[in-house]
């Protein structure tokens, strides 16, 4: 269970709620852990507004006059940063409102994540301040950092020398961001925002993600999430985010069951389906990383603004063991690596030794030592050049600066390595296609080498583990976005509500079919028979065999009680079968049955699944795979939240395990893909239809052969 929040927050709201220019500390003390550090932190971030301390039993606290309440403010100030025990936040809230404080942090726990009796507290909480005109971020929340601004409201001791740059960072976990924090600082990943969410009660993710978006010192947009709210709304804005080229990344907590388990602790919601959390993040173009470490530098590696067109990869390295590992990660991350061209083949062969292997990923032979440029430059900042201009790649991976001094050297060695970096920052410049630095290992680079780094705009991928993942998901992010608009139309085509919804339960067949025949979806031919007569003149007209089934609302699974008899060939099969099917679904249909349904029996095909179910915090999904005996044998299905358009179900046809089944494998029928994924977009539309009081539809099989589709089967359960 969660507690409902109270609105969405405007970013427009939320831009003066992260950029104050007055504070108060309520709860100020020189001793106390939060308030203590939510002062030292306003000068170590370089703010510079009004701070009020308020404290009932202080005269003075942090060198400043100290005020008993909010309620003696001269004037309101922008945010109040309560560090007040959870019984004392009413009276706070009340003091605010009085006082004309329409902001507030709340650090104190005890509310949603600990009970029944703490989601009433944080119920009322959120009452008292909705009453008040006032906007909280938490409770059980330690704050935000505003880096681009210079604003601290945050409790925790922060590290000096906190980057400045395009990251905003959002948090479902407030003890986090002081490492994030270390390690952006040691790999010089710089930073905009860092927002702490605590329980959500008023900001949720959903708002800081919006926020974000319009943010324009924020380019990238790293969330650590353990569960995600308002599933249409996040996917939606995510859809927002990638066609204004700005990038999502996402570390989701609750993988696994243990995993689940764990966030539900702690933050009082349940972490949701997996399979369909991945699917949806995917399908919105977000990048899903599984690591503190991998958030950050896929992050640090997005907000270089790369244009990396394609997953084609040229490596120029001075180690040729560095370039066995890199070709292997590179297939890890789907990343090509093609054979230079000719002319770049001949080029290298000229400049390089003549012991050098001119292959991609390139070891460049210790170069360094055999050959002078007549410049500041070495030998191998030359090659990268050379391999830039070479038309057959999307970029260039360069590890060309081991030997920088990682602290600074002796005067003549200082100024020869400063001179390189605004050499490298020149051919980088003036390099046809990207140059991507990158180091060995994920080690931090010295103060030195940090320093002519930053001045000459060169972010280092910090090691080839890392480094490759970061690559991998920066290539397929920039192809999520190229799809981005047909995505954007598909979302606006939903289709007209069916005349038939508001029935409460499980669908008849007959009743099944008339839902998928409004939406166009290909059915097999079908009558409903009420006698044995009318069953065999319906076989007669369709052709022998045929297949007959029992029709009725109360029996889903018609198979499991007999109620389905295959392979008829002749009218007195059709008879017997007819009279054998109506009594199993007498026996088990308490209200009756419609009929027997009568079909002609198709040969072999492939036989596709498309299901479509609701999930708690995405709504409508559906899931597509290999249909009949073969769905619970293989579990090989790929998910999509709604809607999606046909190409995207193409997609996700050609994405099985089971496509060389689909292609015709050994012999057997393949099947139109164009025209299965139209189909199957069909059976969604129909679902969609249904609005709210979709429950389930499922097709099984949707039976596939060479350019025929038809459904043969279909299970509709609808109610609020």
């Amino acid at each position: 269970m969660q507690v409902a929040a109270w609105r969405c927050v405007a970013p427009t709201h939320l831009d003066r709620f992260f950029a104050p220019r007055s504070l108060a500390i309520v709860g100020a003390s020189d001793e106390a852990y939060w308030s203590r550090n939510a002062y030292a932190n306003l000068p170590a971030i370089g703010f510079s507004g009004r701070v009020v301390p308020v404290n009932p039993k202080r005269a003075r606290v942090f060198g400043l006059d100290c005020i008993p309440t909010l309620r003696q403010l001269d004037s309101p100030v922008d945010l109040a940063y309560i560090a007040a025990p959870p019984g004392a936040i009413s009276a706070v809230l009340e003091d605010a409102g009085a006082a004309g404080v329409r902001n507030a942090v709340i650090i104190a726990a005890g509310f949603s994540e600990s009970g029944d009796a703490g989601r009433q507290l944080q119920r009322s909480l959120v009452d008292q301040a909705r009453r008040h005109g006032i906007t909280v971020l938490g409770p059980n929340c330690p704050g935000f950092l505003n880096v681009t601004d210079s604003v601290a409201a945050y409790g925790q001791q922060i590290p000096l020398g906190i980057p400045r740059g395009g990251v905003g960072v959002v948090l479902q976990s407030g003890a986090l961001t002081t490492v994030m924090l270390k390690f952006s600082i040691a790999h010089a990943i710089g930073l905009s925002k860092v927002i702490c969410l605590g329980n959500e009660a008023m900001i949720q993710a959903a708002d800081v993600l919006e926020y974000l978006i319009a943010d324009p010192a924020t380019r990238v947009i790293a969330m650590f999430l353990e569960q995600i709210r308002e599933g249409g709304r996040f996917l939606a804005l995510a859809d927002r985010a990638l066609l204004c080229g700005k990038a999502i990344v996402v570390l989701k907590a609750g993988r696994t069951p243990a995993g689940q388990k764990a966030a539900l602790a702690h933050t009082g919601a349940v972490a949701g389906d997996e399979a369909v959390v991945d699917a949806a993040l995917r399908q919105a173009g977000i990048v899903r990383v599984r690591s503190l470490e991998e958030l950050l530098i896929t992050a640090g590696l997005l907000a270089q603004g790369y244009s990396l067109g394609g997953g084609r990869m040229a490596v120029v390295s001075a180690s040729g063991g560095a370039c066995d590992i890199i070709a292997d990660r590179a297939s890890d991350e789907g990343l090509a690596l093609p054979a230079f061209s000719v002319e770049t083949r001949a080029e290298l062969q000229a400049y390089l030794p003549k012991f050098a292997t001119v292959q991609n990923p390139l070891d460049t032979a210790a170069i360094d030592t055999v050959r002078e440029t007549g410049t500041a430059a070495v030998p191998m900042d030359v090659v990268a050049e050379m391999v830039s201009r070479d038309p057959g790649f999307d970029f260039v991976l360069y590890m060309g600066f081991n030997v920088v001094p990682q602290i600074e050297p002796e005067p003549g060695e200082r100024d020869r390595n400063i001179a390189r970096m605004e050499l490298v920052r020149d051919m980088r410049c003036r390099a046809p296609l990207p140059v991507v630095p990158i180091g060995l290992t994920c080690l931090e680079a010295g103060p030195f080498a940090k320093r002519i780094y930053a001045d000459n705009g060169i972010w280092m991928l910090p090691g080839i583990e890392f480094g490759l993942t970061a690559l991998g998901h920066a290539v397929h992010w920039n192809a999520a976005r190229q799809d981005a608009e047909p995505r954007a139309r598909a979302v606006h085509s939903r289709p007209k509500p069916f005349a038939g919804a508001g029935k409460q339960g499980t669908w008849s067949e007959a009743e099944g079919r008339r839902l998928l025949e409004s939406a166009g979806v290909p059915l097999v031919p079908a009558t409903l028979a009420t006698s044995a007569k009318e069953a065999v003149a319906a076989a007669e007209r369709f052709g022998y065999p045929v297949v007959l089934k029992v029709c009725a609302a109360e029996i889903a699974h018609k198979s499991d009680i007999g109620g389905v008899k295959l392979n008829l060939g002749s009218a007195a099969e059709v008879g017997e079968a007819y009279a054998a099917v109506r009594a199993a679904g007498l026996k088990a249909a308490r209200n009756g049955i419609e009929g027997v349904l009568v079909v002609p029996m198709r040969p072999p095909g492939v036989e596709l699944l498309a299901g479509v179910t609701v999930d708690s915090t995405f709504g409508p999904t559906l899931a597509v795979g290999l249909g009949g005996i073969w769905v619970e044998t293989l579990r090989d299905v790929s998910l999509a939240v709604l809607p999606v358009s046909p190409p995207i179900i193409e997609r996700m046809l050609e994405s099985l395990r089971a496509k060389p089944i689909l292609e015709g494998a050994r012999g057997g029928p393949r099947i139109d893909l164009a025209r299965a994924a139209d189909a199957i977009w069909r059976c969604s539309q129909a679902a969609l239809s249904l609005g709210d009081d979709l429950q389930a539809l499922e097709v099984n099989p949707l039976w596939c052969r060479n350019d025929r589709v038809e459904a043969l089967d279909a299970l509709v359960i609808t109610g609020r």
